[in-house]
């Protein structure tokens, strides 16, 4: 009785653990607030990127605020491979990284440590 106990327990743990790191998980996007001929959006570092898929709209120049709340060392980097970018954010404080919105498309982000990942669509 017991082993058939910790069988079904060990299947279950790595069920979880396979849907967690290998399944599709919901993502919330957010588009960027429009002022005249500038847009910019809010993201928290806390724990990942929160929201963690930012929408611009092309043409219009955009920033995305970061504000890490995270003591981690990984979450102190933000960087964006695509655009050259590779900043370090202050913690507490709000830094801006300015977007090329030029070209269409999705663009990937990271923390330094390539653990906590975010996107950037253009459309």
């Amino acid at each position: 009785m017991d082993k058939l106990i910790v069988t079904v327990v060990a299947f279950g743990l790595i069920a979880f653990i396979s849907w967690w790191f290998f399944g599709k998980h919901a993502v919330k996007e957010v588009a960027a607030n429009q002022a005249a001929d500038q847009q910019s959006v809010d993201v928290e570092v806390s724990g990942g990127y929160s929201p963690s898929t930012v929408v611009l709209k092309q043409g219009i120049p955009a920033q995305i605020n970061f504000n890490r709340k995270d003591a981690s060392s990984c979450l102190e980097q933000v960087v964006f491979e695509d655009f050259g970018i590779n900043d370090f954010l202050p913690k507490n404080e709000k830094h801006s990284v300015t977007i090329d919105t030029s070209k269409p498309g999705e663009y990937d982000y990271a923390c330094g440590m390539n653990m906590f990942h975010g996107k950037v669509i253009v459309k």
